[in-house]
């Protein structure tokens, strides 16, 4: 799979967070993994991983979310703009492997498929001020 698949299936399972409990979240990501037959076994572990380190990190990306979006807090955000904001602070702060620039711009293209009219600026815009930490 591509950088941008795999960022999108993290994406997926991040989103389901908002919804879940944990013990329901285990039962999700099994399901989710059956409906990836197709993907390879590294892939899969680089999802997982991914998915793991970003909600180990949840809270104090949220506090940075809710410091750099001028009128919104992550309580009122819509479930995509905070997801895709989680996944891209993350990439942005704490994934050496991923550029700053890739970040956005995966961010921006995420909220282009998933998100509303207003998502991918909302989103560019947040993480603009991010970067300046």
């Amino acid at each position: 799979m591509k950088r941008r698949e795999l960022r999108e299936h993290i994406f997926e399972i991040l989103f389901r967070v908002e919804f879940m409990n944990e013990e329901d979240m285990k039962e999700q990501m099994e399901l989710f993994f059956e409906d990836l037959a197709e993907a390879r076994p590294e892939d899969v572990d680089y999802i997982k991983n991914k998915y793991m380190a970003v909600r180990e990190k949840m809270p104090m990306i949220d506090i940075m979310i809710d410091e750099k979006s001028t009128g919104w807090k992550t309580s009122r955000m819509g479930k995509v703009e905070l997801t895709i904001l989680r996944l891209a602070v993350y990439e942005m702060l704490f994934d050496e492997d991923v550029p700053v620039t890739v970040a956005i711009n995966e961010a921006v293209e995420i909220a282009k498929k998933f998100g509303g009219d207003d998502t991918p600026a909302f989103v560019n815009g947040v993480l603009a001020k991010v970067t300046a930490i």
